[in-house]
């Protein structure tokens, strides 16, 4: 069953600069990782500080391959040190 991942960030006032190539480079291994169908990245229009993830998965086994990928984590701790906390993720399916 398909799965969407929900990623809330709060980015620190200055960090966006230092955030943004990271999530880029996430995104391009995440496309060519099994089971990626998409993704996008939104910023919260009322607190710009607020960065949301979105992306669908064919399977939570998927989410999970790529979550646990070592190249993954390697940024994901690079992404973790700008933002100075760790990153929030939710797993949801269609009712």
């Amino acid at each position: 069953m398909a799965v969407k991942i929900i990623i809330r960030r709060i980015v620190p006032e200055g960090k966006t600069k230092l955030l943004t190539p990271l999530l880029r480079k996430l995104r391009e291994l995440a496309m060519n990782h099994a089971g990626y169908i998409s993704g996008e990245t939104l910023r919260c229009v009322n607190d710009p500080r607020e960065f949301l993830v979105i992306s669908s998965w064919q399977s939570e086994k998927n989410w999970e391959t790529w979550l646990h990928h070592p190249e993954r984590a390697e940024i994901q701790e690079q992404i973790d040190v700008v933002i100075g906390q760790k990153t929030e993720y939710r797993i949801y399916t269609n009712t």
